[in-house]
């Protein structure tokens, strides 16, 4: 009998040793997936297991939308023209597909009011077809009285797909150039009179209106 009472007890110490480590162990796993939940989430995150999205650089390191290019300007005048023609920033740093706005200035030297009239070219000619005038004083006739001095904005972007063209993704600096020649015609005639390029508001305005 005693034996046997004996047996009993050490396999109830036995069961409630075994009981109290599983109860142990139970609280234990909760205690540490709790504390856990922010490792793991992190892991997820760096690593993107899980699906969730995966926080790390952009694997290019600068893409069309963040690259820079330097654009450069470039002013002449016919020698039959009295103007004295300048821009008044020689060179702007600008994002691909960012509007920029950039003045030109123009002078009437002579004493008479006279008329003129500006074309341009972009270079390298490769490259032209991606810089894009959204509003500019080209083609249009302009008229100075005597001794007037006015500002010419322009408002341009270069297209991003610069860099998408192998002929053209070598490209850092483009230069627009502007040359004036005087206008055919009277100085100032019906057409021309009151006219004067476009204002920063005006030319903002039109480019809003795109």
């Amino acid at each position: 009998m005693s034996t046997d009472t004996s047996k009993k007890r050490g396999g109830n110490r036995r069961r409630g040793v075994t009981a109290a480590a599983l109860t142990a162990l139970v609280f234990g796993m909760v205690g540490l997936s709790f504390a856990s939940v922010p490792l793991y989430r992190l892991f997820c995150q760096v690593t993107g297991y899980g699906g969730t999205p995966t926080i790390d650089a952009p694997a290019h390191a600068l893409g069309p939308s963040d690259a820079v290019i330097t654009v450069r300007f470039d002013a002449n005048v016919n020698s039959k023209l009295p103007w004295a023609f300048r821009p008044v920033q020689r060179e702007v740093q600008v994002r691909l597909g960012e509007e920029m706005l950039v003045h030109y200035e123009a002078e009437n030297l002579s004493d008479d009011p006279i008329t003129g009239t500006a074309t341009f070219s972009v270079t390298p000619y490769k490259a032209a077809s991606y810089f894009t005038k959204i509003d500019c004083f080209c083609f249009s006739k302009q008229s100075l009285a005597p001794d007037e001095r006015v500002s010419m904005p322009v408002l341009f972007y270069v297209d991003p797909e610069i860099y998408e063209d192998p002929a053209t993704r070598d490209v850092k600096k483009m230069t627009l150039s502007y040359t004036f020649y005087p206008a055919d015609g009277p100085a100032v005639d019906d057409e021309t009179q009151g006219q004067r390029p476009p204002t920063v508001a005006e030319a903002k305005g039109k480019a809003a209106d795109l």
